[in-house]
């Protein structure tokens, strides 16, 4: 696991762009303001592109790749066309399937149960209806947070971009599958539950 992931606390800036079909964020630490991480939609088919465009851009498929800022692979987070609820699968920077992300059916803002590649139970994150405040948790026990950065109302006024910080907590093992999973969750929540 990249050591980048065992940092407590990111920020996520969706990248700027007023007719842009891929999804694209800058990964910061927000105490040092440090550029740590890329994500991107590299290889978006023609298809994928053209329904991203419509009211049906929460169904299309994604791929989306968390690199360093050098290019090298952190995570990789895929899913096929979406129907009634997703089905996310998460892959570590071997290409190797790490976990999945389980989308639950009827809860209102947002529910996923967070697996290892054996469906071993890792995590629930669930969100709020009433805002924009999504959590980790695990018997009992809050893991992480994930919570909106507003950016300034002209910027958010004028384009999609949105900010987001995620923040783990301390009792989440450095260099676990744990910690990479709870990381690779914030693209979920932006590409399936708040586009």
């Amino acid at each position: 696991m990249n050591p980048l992931l065992n940092e407590k606390l990111f920020l996520i800036k969706e990248k700027v762009g007023m007719f842009k079909a891929s999804n694209s964020y800058d990964i910061f630490n927000p105490e040092s303001n440090k550029h740590l991480m890329t994500s991107t939609e590299p290889d978006l088919g023609t298809f994928t592109k053209i329904f991203r465009f419509t009211k049906y851009k929460r169904h299309t498929p994604f791929n989306v790749l968390v690199t360093t800022t050098e290019g090298k692979p952190i995570v990789n987070i895929k899913r096929g066309v979406a129907f009634f609820r997703s089905d996310i699968e998460v892959f570590d920077e071997k290409g190797q399937l790490i976990g999945h992300f389980n989308q639950k059916f009827w809860s209102f803002g947002g529910k996923f149960e967070i697996v290892d590649k054996q469906q071993k139970p890792v995590c629930t994150l669930e969100g709020k209806w009433t805002g924009w405040d999504f959590k980790f948790n695990k018997d009992g026990k809050e893991l992480a947070s994930v919570s909106k950065k507003w950016a300034g109302i002209g910027k958010e006024f004028f384009t999609s971009a949105d900010n987001y910080v995620l923040s783990i907590n301390e009792i989440v093992p450095q260099d676990s599958v744990e910690r990479q999973l709870i990381f690779a969750a914030v693209m979920v929540i932006d590409m399936v539950l708040k586009e």
